[in-house]
């Protein structure tokens, strides 16, 4: 049984992760991952390109504003040398899984730690503007999320700042979900924080 990158986002933004979502639409991982990259290419596409491809993944089309006031936000950071030249990206979703916004910024020369919560402060951020009330937070750093949840410590003094504003985002929600996922469940923040290093560095 074959899936469009569409119909695998709606699965995955259902069961809340890639792995249940396979199993819904009767597909290997790999091919997900597949479909995941795929989208990630489309929805980094020309303008011109991209109409063309919201015309064929209809479930990736930019909404005007939050359904339901709730929204998935994938976040992600990027470091190329640690510190190095960096990049910052997520991604909000409406429950039925479209994609509502994507956000990407270039960091200049940071830890992937850092990038990291810009990810994620970008995303909640955008999340706020788009007027959501209610928030699934999705990254795949561990640490990111154990900080977050208050089960790690933040002993880093470059990410005390960070995890402050982050937080203080993550209470002017009335609900919040934090989940840490698998790298190749990130692809479409991913695709933002590279981007956001790549356009900085041609």
């Amino acid at each position: 049984m074959s899936a469009t990158p569409a119909q695998l986002l709606l699965a995955i933004a259902e069961h809340g992760s890639l792995d249940a979502a396979c199993e819904d639409l009767g597909i290997e991982r790999e091919e997900a991952v597949r479909l995941l990259r795929e989208a990630a290419r489309k929805l980094g596409a020309a303008p011109k390109e991209r109409a063309a491809a919201q015309k064929e993944l209809p479930g990736l089309e930019r909404s005007a504003g939050a359904d339901g006031k709730r929204v998935r936000v994938f976040s992600d950071g990027a470091a190329r040398g640690n510190p190095g030249p960096a990049g910052a990206g997520a991604v909000v979703l409406d429950p039925r899984g479209r994609v509502l916004a994507r956000v990407g910024k270039f960091l200049g020369k940071q830890t992937n730690n850092v990038a990291e919560y810009e990810g994620v402060i970008l995303g909640l951020a955008r999340a706020k503007e788009l007027g959501a009330t209610e928030v699934d937070v999705r990254a795949d750093s561990l640490l990111l999320i154990r900080q977050l949840e208050g089960v790690y410590q933040v002993k880093n003094a470059a990410l005390k700042a960070l995890h402050a504003k982050a937080k203080g985002l993550l209470r002017s929600f009335e609900r919040v979900d934090l989940r840490h996922v698998p790298r190749e469940e990130n692809t479409l923040a991913d695709e933002m924080s590279n981007r956001a290093i790549d356009e900085r560095m041609e």
